[in-house]
């Protein structure tokens, strides 16, 4: 899986799912990031990870 870290991630599914994007889960906060999960096109994965600063 790979993990790109993102500055603002909730602005930024604003974003993917005007695009079409698919969103495969819920964002998720913990105490260390924010998270959540897209497809690439071949199916593969991708996190998305917003640390807390």
């Amino acid at each position: 899986m790979i993990n790109y870290r993102v500055e603002n991630l909730e602005r930024l599914l604003v974003e993917l799912k005007k695009e079409g994007v698919t969103i495969l889960d819920n964002l998720e906060t913990y105490d260390y990031g924010k998270f959540v999960h897209i497809p690439d096109n071949e199916g593969n994965k991708i996190e998305l990870w917003q640390p807390i600063v």
